[in-house]
């Protein structure tokens, strides 16, 4: 900030460029106007910050399922810190005039074991049934590693059911919710993890038919 009394002027005040001006105790103050304010609220800064607390949100609503979908963490790392990164990028949908989760695309686990083949899933009277691949014949793939199925409803309920991928070629999964319809399901997903659970496969997200 700098001063200035100017006899030819006198008193000064108002705005002008980037300069503001006014008169303190006799005299002429000038002062320049910031450039940059530090906290600038474009558009697209508002929907990162609301995409990045919806998705902070998701993980402690997903609860203890994330650290076991994320157990190949490193030096550094949490289960956290990376569910994060793995959805700040691609489940945040900034098309519309609000920022949603895109649930087809949310990953709520990932890692080296390979992906879980879902051949089909549909609701049945007693819930949603999940039919898969057991692929055997896959490197990484064993007989113990645990399958694990989990869908959230719409009312924000989270669903979980664990089975054992079993040595069979197929084998089906059901998620118990007598009487839920599809529209009652905000998203489903599977993935598996090794039987120490240090391992784990990339979530795949399941459509549902009624």
């Amino acid at each position: 900030m700098s001063k200035a009394q100017n006899p030819m002027t006198g008193q000064m005040s108002g705005s002008m460029a980037n300069f503001v001006t006014t008169t303190r105790g006799g005299q002429n103050v000038i002062r320049a106007k910031a450039f940059n304010p530090k906290d600038a609220k474009t558009e697209a800064q508002l929907k990162q910050r609301g995409g990045f607390k919806m998705v902070a949100e998701e993980y402690t609503n997903l609860g203890g399922i994330t650290d076991e979908g994320f157990p190949e963490v490193q030096d550094g790392q949490s289960a956290y810190s990376l569910f994060m990164a793995a959805n700040l990028s691609g489940a945040i949908d900034k098309s519309g005039t609000e920022v949603v989760i895109d649930y087809t695309k949310l990953v709520i686990a990932n890692g080296t074991l390979p992906a879980v083949i879902v051949t089909g899933a549909t609701i049945k009277p007693e819930g949603i049934e999940i039919r898969y691949q057991s692929n055997q014949k896959i490197p990484k793939v064993s007989a113990t590693d645990e399958l694990v199925a989990v869908a959230k409803t719409q009312l924000g309920e989270l669903l979980l059911e664990k089975q054992v991928r079993g040595a069979e070629s197929t084998g089906t999964i059901l998620i118990e919710y007598p009487g839920i319809q599809v529209a009652d399901v905000k998203g489903c997903y599977v993935f598996v993890h090794n039987a120490d659970g240090s391992k784990a496969s990339k979530s795949v997200y399941v459509s549902l038919i009624p």
